[in-house]
């Protein structure tokens, strides 16, 4: 029997793209054509601290920290701006935009990013550009892991690779946009890569 493919999915704290994008695979996993293909699925957060302004001497004493970190075998990433999501529950606006599309049985509790997941995982999909830098340069690290880290929006179908912006900020159109987006980058990741019905919907 072919091996499953496991997929995780990260975004910044791990309440609303990430955990949208999880729901939505999981629920199309759950389909005939894919429920035997699709093992371990996931979603985390970098919480990249650096995306916030730092003073030169604080943002040193970070990057230091973090390389540090790095050496040891099971690397949780560092970060001050990540804990106050760990362990909550998904934004309320994604769990509602998720139970309007018929995903009632979705539940996570958010955590950050650890370098064994690069070996727990087939693909690593991140949400954005900046998702995508923060893994690339953890991987770095790693160079024997058997993760492929890629934009989720490099399956959006379109020819030209897409981010899924955080909604955190905005209203409920975001929201509407994400799982738009989530939906089809999902869709056509499990035609494309590991097969199935184009006709498949939510």
């Amino acid at each position: 029997m072919p091996e499953k493919t496991s997929v995780l999915f990260v975004c910044l704290g791990n309440i609303c793209r990430s955990t949208m994008a999880e729901g939505i695979f999981r629920h199309l996993a759950q389909k005939p054509e894919w429920k035997d293909k699709i093992g371990r699925v996931d979603s985390c957060g970098t919480g990249e601290a650096s995306s916030f302004p730092l003073h030169r001497f604080a943002a040193f004493r970070l990057w230091r920290r973090q390389w540090l970190f790095s050496l040891a075998d099971d690397w949780v990433y560092p970060s001050t701006a990540a804990a106050y999501h760990t362990g909550e529950s998904p934004d309320d606006r994604t769990m509602a935009t998720l139970e309007e599309n018929g995903i009632t049985d979705y539940d996570h509790a958010a955590r950050r990013f650890a370098t064994s997941d690069f070996d727990k995982f087939d693909y690593i999909f991140a949400m954005d550009r900046s998702n995508l830098s923060d893994l690339e340069r953890l991987q770095r690290g790693n160079p024997d892991a058997k993760a492929r880290v890629v934009l989720f929006g490099e399956y959006s179908g379109t020819g030209k690779a897409e981010v899924v912006s955080d909604p955190y900020y905005g209203g409920d159109a975001g929201f509407k946009r994400a799982f738009e987006q989530c939906s089809r980058f999902a869709r056509n990741f499990l035609n494309d890569v590991v097969g199935g019905d184009e006709k498949s919907a939510l």
